[in-house]
């Protein structure tokens, strides 16, 4: 609880001093962007672990067709019987950054699709990889790199990370280049922030035109700031390099307090502001126990023996404290205030949404 506390204390401390970001930090430039790619594949050399074919069809129809393709043929009633274990099919995923170029390498990431235990060892096998618009951008093919262990003996099993899912580095090949006209037409290029902030599109506009000149840079609203650029390709290379990296002073942030119910934990940033309330904190605990008991009747009697069910119920309740939260601007104030009544990262999450109803929490409140 205290290292909790203590961490929000640094942040705050740490968030209070003033700080500058380079353009590059909270931009990028139009169309300048990555695209993700995707592909369906096999992993055979296994050592056994592969999909169980009977529960895969798909896996078994593409070995076929694989085959077939590389002019091995087999009569159709040998497809049903197949009993390969040391194959898996897979999913190939990859992001292509942006002005890359044939012959240059990626890196690919290999998860199973089918019920293979492990496809650590395996080798992937030429598979094409597809932007959304259906064409074929890079071709992955290699070892596959898994950095985990498991073994099974005995009904037991230990498995050590992730089996199911490995990276080939610089595995796959680009073959096509996606085309950007974001730097090679017209006369000015758009920045986007990376959020929406009117302060922070003013202060990129400010410090480009300091920079450069008046009417270099004007904010077409508060995500979009226009910048002229020169016609030359060259010249054009070295203006963004000079204005990515000028330095702003973004716009604060709105206060936002972050709960993440599942794991109990608070986040806040400096903007988190609170008004005078008071805060009561205590325990309640119920403990119910049941002791079984047996009635016997008297002997040469008609009566018939009797269980009942005695219960004993016990209420405890810690003394709560009442705490006044005084009006505070400083982070570190609240989270002294709050671990003044004991409050542990669980207790956070009720105690700030009822300050919110209250109307004492000057925030945005965002449960995840």
């Amino acid at each position: 609880m205290k290292s909790f506390l203590t961490l929000l204390v640094l942040l705050a401390l740490s968030g209070a001093n003033a700080y500058a970001d380079r353009i590059k930090d909270v931009s990028q430039i139009s169309g300048v962007r990555s695209n993700q790619l995707i592909g369906y594949g096999l992993v055979v050399g296994l050592d056994g672990s592969g999909d169980q074919t009977t529960q895969t069809p798909f896996t078994v129809q593409s070995i076929a067709n694989m085959l077939t393709a590389l002019g091995v043929n087999f009569p159709p009633s040998a497809v049903t019987g197949m009993q390969l274990k040391n194959v898996a099919a897979v999913m190939v995923t990859a992001s292509l950054p942006p002005f890359m170029q044939p012959g240059q390498t990626i890196d690919v990431t290999v998860s199973s699709l089918g019920n293979a235990k492990s496809i650590k060892g395996g080798t992937l096998l030429m598979t094409p990889l597809k932007g959304a618009d259906g064409n074929v951008y890079a071709i992955a093919q290699g070892s596959v790199l898994i950095v985990g262990a498991g073994a099974a003996a005995g009904g037991s099993s230990v498995t050590i990370n992730h089996l199911s899912a490995g990276r080939i580095p610089s595995g796959a090949t680009v073959e096509k280049a996606v085309q950007s006209a974001a730097l090679g037409q017209g006369d000015a290029i758009t920045l986007e922030l990376n959020q929406a902030d009117f302060t922070t599109a003013n202060h990129i506009v400010q410090a480009v035109n300091r920079f450069f000149g008046e009417h270099t840079a004007a904010a077409l609203d508060g995500r979009l700031v226009r910048v002229h650029v020169p016609q030359d390709a060259n010249r054009r290379v070295a203006f963004i390099a000079q204005m990515e990296n000028i330095d702003i002073a973004p716009g604060e942030l709105p206060a936002k307090v972050i709960l993440n119910a599942r794991t109990g934990s608070v986040v806040m940033n400096q903007a988190v502001q609170v008004e005078t309330c008071a805060v009561a904190h205590g325990n309640l605990s119920v403990t119910i126990s049941t002791t079984p008991q047996v009635s016997q009747p008297n002997p040469l009697s008609s009566g018939k023996t009797i269980l009942t069910q005695q219960s004993q119920i016990q209420i405890q309740s810690d003394k709560g404290g009442l705490v006044v939260l005084p009006s505070s601007a400083e982070l570190g104030e609240v989270v002294k205030a709050l671990n003044a009544v004991g409050a542990t990262p669980q207790d956070l999450l009720a105690i700030l949404q009822a300050m919110k109803a209250a109307g004492s929490l000057r925030a945005e409140l965002e449960i995840i």
